[in-house]
């Protein structure tokens, strides 16, 4: 019996495919009362691409939130339908005027916040129509929304993560880790025959289809293939 493929060990959540929970500054959402706080301070959250405002509220409680671009330690945020149209502060997307950058988008409303989370990414409002906000998403869809949603307005902060190069192999993999990813990743056709389906140098030409019953081990390729690709046409 070989070793378990990466399937099965992803599948399991073996150490190395789980992310380093314990280093992880907790979860970020926007509060789902009208309240106002003050940034106490902005943090580096290993499994996310952009930093963290640690904001305390008027009522004494602390939450994280994603920190736009400009934001800094004692700068006042505020949450409700009258919030100031300003960076950080978040209030329903009906309110928020057309062109205007937001993020950390809500896809129901006061679920905390589901969409553009990632550092430098940000989508904006192209109209208000009746009974629902049309918003543009970073990756040009045009999405419509409940206009109940809220988001925070502003451009997540980080957005020059990507210009600076990685240098050498062992920042990739302390970036992979972070996020229960291995670095680097090798192809299938290039191990073992024990360790991959692919694996082995004496089977060449095999093909990739593998059925949707098939053990976890073996669903390796295009599973459940409708289509082959080879002799395949509609002709």
């Amino acid at each position: 019996m070989g070793t378990p493929t990466k399937s099965q060990s992803r599948g399991k959540a073996s150490g190395n495919y789980q992310a380093s929970g314990h280093k992880s500054k907790g979860k970020v959402e926007t509060s789902t009362r009208e309240q106002s706080g003050k940034v106490v301070d902005i943090v580096h959250d290993p499994g996310r691409t952009a930093p963290v405002a640690v904001v305390e509220y008027e009522n004494g409680s602390t939450r994280n939130i994603l920190a736009p671009e400009n934001m800094s330690v004692g700068q006042q945020v505020e949450i409700g339908v009258e919030a100031e149209i300003k960076e950080g502060n978040t209030l329903p997307i009906r309110e928020i005027p057309e062109g205007v950058p937001i993020h950390n988008i809500e896809l129901a409303p006061n679920d905390g916040g589901k969409m553009v989370r990632s550092s430098g990414t940000y989508a904006f409002v192209v109209t208000h129509e009746r009974g629902e906000s049309v918003v543009e998403l970073p990756s040009g869809e045009f999405k419509d929304m409940n206009p109940d949603c809220r988001a925070t307005v502003g451009k997540v902060a980080g957005s020059g993560r990507k210009d600076r190069p990685l240098m050498k192999a062992g920042n990739a993999h302390h970036k992979a880790k972070g996020r229960g990813h291995t670095y680097p990743s090798v192809k299938g056709v290039s191990m073992n025959a024990v360790d991959h389906p692919f694996g082995g140098s004496a089977r060449p030409g095999q093909p990739k289809t593998v059925s949707r019953h098939s053990s976890p081990g073996s669903k390796s390729g295009s599973v459940a293939a409708k289509r082959s690709g080879t002799g395949d046409s509609d002709e």
